[in-house]
């Protein structure tokens, strides 16, 4: 057991999503608004990495994998993950399989992935997003204010906003309330406290 510790090389879990005034952030599988930029933001953010030949890790729930358009793939710098009790194999465009939340983690912690994995990101939905704020690496959560109402049937689950801090600015992150198709949203990160800086 202690050798299996010594391999796990721990990486930044971190979340990204956007939602309205309710904290919906989908409708009926899809995106109830279009904000192209946004979604250029998102895509921008999550294959950004380092150094040339470094991956990011991008964990999804069998549901949300399903209502992303097909046209975004193959995605930059990037390995995937579908989370699902029920799938027997490996979807089109993924390229691992998890049954749970941990195990997916622990693919971009251990060889031959810990080598060249950076962050791993979660996309949702809302199970996926839960475990992910409880993971004890989880530091940053992404989360785009979308300024307006909407009629959703997802919901960004709660969090402590005391544990996740709102950032003043952060690196990549535009500071402006920005405004597409007469619909405004900001950028916004949320730092999780840790045990030196509480």
């Amino acid at each position: 057991m202690e050798k299996d510790r010594e391999k796990v090389q721990k990486k930044p879990v971190r979340l990204i999503a956007a939602t309205c005034n309710n904290m919906g952030m989908g409708k009926d599988g899809t995106l109830p608004w279009s904000l192209p930029s946004e979604f250029q933001y998102f895509l921008n953010t999550i294959t950004r990495v380092s150094r040339p030949g470094n991956m990011n890790l991008l964990i999804w729930g069998r549901l949300c994998w399903n209502s992303h358009p097909e046209n975004i793939f193959p995605l930059a710098n990037s390995l995937h993950v579908v989370l699902s009790k029920t799938l027997s194999s490996v979807p089109d465009h993924a390229h691992f399989l998890c049954q749970d939340f941990e195990s997916a983690v622990r693919l971009a912690a251990q060889p031959p992935l810990s080598g060249i994995i950076e962050t791993v990101w979660i996309l949702g939905g809302t199970q996926v997003y839960e475990d992910a704020l409880k993971h004890p690496w989880c530091d940053l959560l992404y989360l785009t204010d979308v300024m307006a109402d909407f009629d959703c049937d997802v919901f960004f689950p709660d969090f402590d906003r005391e544990l996740f801090k709102l950032q003043e600015t952060f690196p990549d992150v535009p500071i402006e309330i920005q405004e597409e198709n007469g619909i405004r949203f900001k950028c916004q990160v949320f730092k999780k406290k840790t045990d030196d800086t509480m």
